[in-house]
């Protein structure tokens, strides 16, 4: 019988907590919903059931195709001048490497890059985005060709803000290892937006890597979907 007890007792305990919570909610909600008018009620109950809305990637938009179906692979190959890589060294396998971190760590299956760069080493002469595709038995090849990079506003070297311009294409792969192009985006990124940064408050390493964190994060948006009010307006 005291075993009974002790039972039910600690069952009553661990519920109190759960129902506090929910009632908490309920109460939220209810506030929430008299405070606003009309049809925006069904807005807030989307919002509260499913989570914030998302934004459709302009990937899927364009083509109706999704790089997360099953059995769908992509490659990712990034092409910047010799005057750039001269600048900035390696510019086009960290970009690329990058962005293939990020589509990977959006569940879509792509080929490490690391195995990307051993062939495009191995074979210096090559020249399209098929033969990569073609290489790894792909179904996509995200192919980012940079026109124009840099990391200092302009006309200044103790201000930071990264600028990349770029044309983003995606080439769908055939039997064969024919491929035609399917997507292409201009890329306009500019970060910071609103102000530049001080040289004196971040070092030039420390800024490189958290702009390229980002621009990987601006191209995969294109991909994938993301949350709605975090879009970052880069694209023309």
């Amino acid at each position: 019988m005291n075993v009974s007890s002790g039972t039910n007792g600690r069952s009553r305990s661990a519920q109190s907590p759960r129902l506090l919570i929910l009632s908490l909610k309920l109460v939220l909600m209810g506030l929430m919903l008299v405070s606003i008018p009309g049809c925006n009620y069904f807005l807030l109950l989307g919002y509260l059931i499913g989570g914030p809305p998302q934004i459709e990637p302009l990937f899927e938009k364009e083509t109706k195709k999704s790089m997360t179906d099953k059995d769908v692979r992509v490659a990712v190959v990034c092409f910047a001048s010799d005057e750039l890589k001269f600048k900035f060294d390696n510019l086009d396998h960290i970009i690329a490497n990058r962005v293939t971190n990020q589509l990977a760590a959006k569940k879509i299956e792509v080929v490490p890059y690391d195995e990307v760069r051993a062939w495009l080493r191995e074979n210096p002469d090559w020249d399209t985005a098929v033969e990569v595709g073609a290489e790894f038995d792909v179904t996509y090849v995200v192919y980012v060709d940079v026109s124009d990079f840099s990391l200092y506003e302009r006309d200044s070297n103790s201000l930071f803000r990264g600028r990349c311009d770029a044309i983003v294409s995606v080439y769908e792969m055939e039997t064969g290892g024919d491929g035609e192009r399917i997507f292409s985006r201009d890329l306009n990124s500019v970060f910071p937006i609103e102000v530049p940064r001080s040289a004196s408050d971040v070092s030039f390493d420390q800024f490189r890597m958290e702009y390229i964190w980002r621009l990987g994060d601006e191209i995969g948006r294109m991909f994938y979907p993301y949350l709605n009010g975090d879009d970052f307006n880069h694209t023309a």
